[in-house]
């Protein structure tokens, strides 16, 4: 299981950022902003090994993508009892560094992640991804989430230039389909792969230092 909401790391992780005599809808909210803010998101050097993408061991690390991230945030959310799961999509992302579209092979990503959430009434989307400061630097509004809606990438920066449109679904999961998604991020992306199950290095810092952004 990716989603190993029993595991002792998500159980410290709630911990730390939740009290419980909040209602649950407040501590979603509150977990939200903990894996959006705290976790460093980096695409570059992302382990794809099944360990690798376990929210304890994304805990441990740190830091990882979209996926990483969208998993540590279902996990909080079932360690808390509310139900979630893991949503993939594919999406054209407007704004990357020269380097990060040479690795992927355009501006089509495939399989990106984020988490659908029931609020008590209703399924909503969140999307705890992008830091506060990963948004600064790439002058990308950030995305706030209230529990009651959607909370999905902005079709446009904060200069009103795009950045993130979704083109296709693959759909909601309860744990993460791991050989669909490596098998098609490989196919899709072959250039991105350091080795069997890890991204190329780098620094999403770095690209952003550079100016080199579209």
């Amino acid at each position: 299981m990716f989603i190993d909401h029993e595991s002792d790391e998500v159980r410290e992780f709630v911990d730390r950022t939740v009290s419980t005599v909040d209602p649950p809808l407040a501590q979603a909210v509150s977990l939200y902003y903990a894996v959006r803010d705290k976790i460093r998101y980096e695409v570059y050097g992302a382990d794809l090994s099944r360990d690798g993408l376990r929210a304890s061991q994304v805990l441990r690390a740190g830091s990882g993508m979209c996926i990483h991230k969208s998993i540590v945030y279902s996990a909080a959310l079932r360690a808390i009892g509310v139900p979630s799961r893991l949503v993939l999509t594919d999406v054209r992302n407007h704004l990357a560094s020269s380097r990060l579209r040479e690795l992927v092979g355009g501006d089509v990503f495939r399989f990106h992640c984020l988490t659908s959430v029931h609020n008590g009434h209703k399924w909503v989307r969140a999307t705890p991804v992008f830091n506060k400061m990963l948004c600064r630097l790439y002058r990308i509004t950030p995305l706030d989430f209230d529990g009651t809606a959607d909370s999905l990438y902005h079709p446009f920066d904060s200069h009103g230039r795009e950045h993130m449109e979704f083109l296709h679904e693959h759909g909601e999961f309860d744990d993460l389909p791991y050989d669909l998604v490596i098998d098609g991020l490989r196919a899709a992306h072959p250039n991105l792969f350091a080795d069997a199950d890890r991204f190329a290095g780098g620094s999403l810092l770095a690209d952003a230092h550079t100016g080199d952004l579209r």
